[in-house]
């Protein structure tokens, strides 16, 4: 019940970073830092972690969603939000809008 509960807000999250900006083409102010020293400053779109495990802060103004697979497809294993951090063993890409 927890999972489908996690999952409902995932994509509640996911649905809401969809539809709260259509047609604006701006980058998240701020920066996302990744373990391993990459840093993504003013970051939009899909971006490419360089390491696993996928070690992310937030340091934007908007959430961070982590994909389990390239190009920001496969299973969405985790949202951050703004000033938040998380491991991911499986992250292997970020979108943020």
């Amino acid at each position: 019940m927890k999972r489908v509960a996690t999952t409902l807000g995932t994509l509640a999250v996911a649905g809401t970073l969809t539809l709260a900006a259509p047609g604006t083409a701006s980058a998240a102010h701020g920066e996302l830092v990744f373990g391993g020293g990459q840093v993504v400053h003013n970051p939009s779109g899909c971006i490419k972690a360089q390491t696993r495990p996928l070690i992310l802060q937030n340091r934007t103004n908007e959430y961070a969603l982590i994909f389990s697979s390239p190009n920001c497809t496969g299973e969405m294993l985790a949202v951050v939000p703004p000033g938040g951090r998380t491991v991911q063993e499986r992250g292997s890409s970020v979108y943020v809008a």
